[in-house]
């Protein structure tokens, strides 16, 4: 159990903890969630250790190993899976000793405890979680130096993930993870084994990986059981709750208000006036629900409209040395209304075909027609180091607006969510998510035909992501969209193209389908062939065929069990909700119980989403049935 008790927390002089206070369960997967700035890394700090609170206090459970993700990213000569056996101190330590030890009992013990903590097997598991964030055997077998900064931290999120630290503190994880990184992640998270507390703003994965969302909002912390939609939906009626009894307590202070000024002056009534004067004092005012609105993100339309195609790939090729392309046999075609999403692990050449689409990269071999005409934005996280640490948002504005007066200069800064206490703040004091912003405007502000967006949401809160979706499908331009947050890509691409194998080629599959596809490619590379254990000329023997094939049907059973069960739960929540809609469609049932009728409507909703996800369930089972079927077949008949 990890008890934040009545915290309190402040950054010169700024109250960013008021008493704030949560009680998560061992073994509970939380996600942290809050506005940018509300404060959340500095939670996770206070939880480390790394910080003091100025009052209250933090308890786990006795002897509880707290991880997290160092800061540095990892270097040296090390290769990865070195580097990562490396961080489990204390199999390190064992191996060491073992080497030298002496006493047989002593080596006894080493050898037992080796064994706990399963030392041998160590070397594989680290692999696996390396591969699942994207190293393959060649990458994992390079030094740590040979790789960027945003490579490394993978490695540093590998290490805390191998050591499995009995509460896995993560704060951010998937900035750094491409899509397939991403799912891997989901995935893992949740089969671990202890509680994860993690800061996320990846909507789907809040959805899929955590069982309750911790909302950080001024300075107090509030714990609700299920994924981020389950949170929403509770908030919203928490808030609606509670002004329903605001205009309630507020009739009613007036109404004792009104009698005191009446009477509090009449003998007569006196005594009643003082009582109401005391249960007026009594009465704790109910806060008013104050939202903070989140700004909108402007993205002007093109000025001028191009017929389609905007652009028209011919057998186009893409790299940095002649002679060498990254990417070749490129034939597609990018129209005016198109919003596309970039698939493919990274490494595997999505920025730099972006880089092509958008004039950056001139093609190696053939074509690429209309980039004449076409104007196209380009947007990429690196860009925000790239942001004059010494310039405001009125700087910059002043250079795309140099005729403008003052007050439309910052009239459009308010319109992109810069307002007078924004508008003159240095780029280096600014948030992540502010500098995003200010970067995302800066990249549309002359409405280019053609928007490429390159993770754009790595620093965004949920609630910005969401005023990013809406702008981008009122946009009138095309998008071209690289990023791991999958509900950004289901919420605005109407089509997928997967970058890999040396191309780039459309993908007729959903998102779901590529994630099951991607996990199951991942799961077959992370289980060793027989051949690649065995010598070349050892074969399986006809008994060991039979076993390989009874594991197969073995192997198909619970996933025919879950496709059983998702129908059992569908038929029985069909059921649910046909009942409760005679319920609600008698007229009168509303006149004799209007409090019943409410809270019917309520369970509606509730069963309507479960049902919705027991058939996404269902689905989901089903294919993976029948892809687990087809596979025993076509081995079978390799056999």
């Amino acid at each position: 159990m990890l008890h934040i008790n009545d915290i309190t927390f402040r950054i010169e002089g700024r109250l960013i903890l008021d008493a704030a206070t949560a009680a998560i369960p061992t073994g509970h997967k939380v996600g942290l969630v809050g506005r940018n700035g509300a404060g959340k890394t500095t939670l996770l700090k206070l939880v480390t250790g790394d910080l003091s609170p100025d009052d209250g206090s933090i308890n786990g459970s006795k002897g509880a190993r707290i991880g997290h993700v160092a800061q540095e990213a990892p270097g040296g000569e090390a290769t990865l899976v070195e580097w990562v056996l490396s961080t489990d101190i204390e199999r390190h330590a064992l191996l060491a000793e073992a080497e030298t030890a002496t006493d047989p009992h002593r080596i006894a013990e080493i050898q037992i405890r080796l064994a706990d903590i399963g030392a041998h097997s160590a070397p594989a598991r680290a692999a696996e979680i390396l591969d699942g964030l994207g190293f393959d055997a060649t990458a994992q077998a390079q030094p740590c130096r040979a790789f960027s900064g945003g490579w490394r931290m993978r490695v540093a999120l590998a290490s805390v993930l191998f050591n499995e630290p009995d509460v896995l503190l993560l704060d951010e994880p998937t900035n750094y993870l491409d899509l397939e990184g991403t799912m891997w992640l989901e995935s893992y998270l949740k089969s671990y084994p202890h509680t994860v507390l993690m800061v996320s703003h990846d909507r789907d994965l809040l959805n899929r990986a955590v069982t309750g969302i911790l909302h950080l909002e001024r300075g107090k912390l509030t714990l609700y059981s299920g994924g981020y939609d389950d949170f929403e939906e509770a908030r919203r009626e928490k808030q609606r709750l509670e002004s329903k009894l605001k205009r309630k307590q507020d009739d009613e202070r007036k109404r004792l208000q009104a009698f005191i000024d009446r009477f509090k002056a009449k003998a007569t009534k006196a005594k009643q006036a003082q009582s109401r004067v005391k249960a007026l004092a009594r009465m704790q005012p109910i806060a008013d629900q104050v939202e903070d609105r989140v700004p909108a993100f402007a993205l002007p339309d093109p000025k001028k409209l191009l017929a389609s195609p905007l652009l028209r790939l011919e057998k186009a090729a893409a790299g940095y040395e002649p002679g060498k392309p990254i990417l070749s046999g490129i034939d597609l075609r990018i129209d005016q209304d198109d919003r596309i999403a970039l698939l493919g692990q990274n490494g595997n050449g999505k920025s730099t075909f972006a880089k092509l689409i958008g004039g950056r990269l001139a093609p190696l071999t053939g074509e690429v027609w209309g980039m004449a005409k076409v104007d196209v934005g380009y947007f990429a996280q690196h860009q925000l180091d790239e942001l004059n640490p010494q310039s405001t948002p009125f700087d910059y504005i002043v250079k795309k607006m140099p005729e403008a007066t003052e007050a439309q200069r910052r009239a459009r800064l308010g319109a992109i969510g810069f307002g007078a206490d924004k508008a003159d703040t240095k780029c280096g004091n600014l948030s992540g998510g502010e500098k995003a912003r200010l970067l995302l405007a800066l990249t549309a502000f002359d409405g280019p035909h053609i928007l490429i967006l390159d993770e754009p949401t790595n620093h965004l809160d949920v609630d910005s992501r969401e005023a990013l979706i809406h702008a981008l499908n009122e946009y009138q331009g095309a998008v071209i969209l690289i990023s791991h947050d999958r509900h950004l890509v289901d919420a605005t691409a109407d089509r997928l193209w997967i970058v890999g194998n040396g191309t780039v080629r459309p993908y007729d599959g959903d998102m779901e389908s590529y994630r099951a596809e991607l996990l199951s490619q991942r799961g077959a590379r992370a289980r060793p062939s027989a051949n690649a254990i065995a010598s070349d000329d050892t074969r399986a023997s006809r008994a060991d065929q039979r076993r390989q094939a009874a594991e197969r049907r073995a192997g198909l059973a619970p996933l025919k069990k879950s496709v059983q069960a998702a129908e059992k739960s569908i038929e029985k929540l069909t059921s649910e909700l046909t009942a409760l809609d005679e319920r609600l469609g008698d007229a009168a049932f509303y006149s004799r119980d209007p409090a019943a009728a409410q809270k019917a409507v309520v369970e509606r909703g509730q069963i309507a989403k479960r049902l919705n996800a027991a058939e996404e369930a269902w689905l989901a089972a089903s294919e993976a049935y029948e892809a687990a079927a087809a596979n025993a077949i076509e081995v079978a008949d390799a056999e």
